[in-house]
């Protein structure tokens, strides 16, 4: 990572349960559990003002100071999130080294539009907002950049300029942006004209033969 991992207090639990953790919430606290590296789960909890700010930019690693436990490096492994999907209730954590590799998703932050996109009838289908990789924990990015406008009509993860040391888990020939082109309606007035006529040719007088 070019930036600099930003550091947690967190604070041991001592009471778990759902109940609890409500309580925790409510003061402003999120719960979170840290595991990994053969050593014994540990409970815990942060700020979640600064937590999910940081969530929110895309962080993925932080050191959490933890009281009578010293400082540990953690990865975010999972979100768990509250009955209606749009608040974060619990982080899981999972301790690492920062020149560990690990795989993990990252979201792409798109730039610009495809050359195609202008054209008549173009429709912009946005595939996938976030790929998986792999690299070292310590180079792990908010965000991958992906300038459009150096392609035509699609782009796949296989064309992707990732950063040195990174490889893409998800497979190359996967999409994630791509230009389809609507087709053509016939005129409304053709149409309309066509109907008219076939409804006067309906409609003509019969002679006695």
């Amino acid at each position: 990572m070019t930036h600099e991992t930003p550091t947690l207090v967190a604070s041991k639990r001592e009471r778990l349960g759902s109940r609890y953790a409500q309580r925790l919430r409510k003061s402003g606290q999120l719960p979170a559990v840290i595991y990994g590296h053969g050593a014994d789960p540990i409970s815990v909890s942060v700020e979640e003002k600064a937590t999910l700010a940081h969530l929110h930019h895309g962080q993925h690693v932080f050191n959490l100071e933890i009281e009578g436990e010293g400082t540990e490096t953690c990865l975010v492994k999972d979100l768990q999130f509250g009955f209606l999907g749009d608040n974060v209730i619990h982080l899981d954590l999972t301790r690492v080294d920062l020149d560990e590799r690990v795989k993990i998703l990252v979201h792409l932050d798109l730039h610009g539009e495809l050359k195609s996109a202008s054209e008549a009838g173009a429709i912009v289908v946005h595939d996938h907002a976030e790929i998986e990789v792999e690299c070292a924990v310590r180079n792990i990015p908010e965000s991958i950049r992906v300038d459009l406008g150096a392609y035509d009509s699609s782009i796949n993860v296989g064309e992707l300029e990732l950063p040195e040391g990174m490889i893409a888990i998800t497979p190359a020939d996967t999409n994630i942006i791509h230009v389809q082109i609507a087709a053509a309606e016939e005129p409304e007035e053709a149409t309309d004209e066509a109907a008219g006529n076939a409804s006067s040719e309906g409609d003509a007088p019969k002679t006695d033969g």
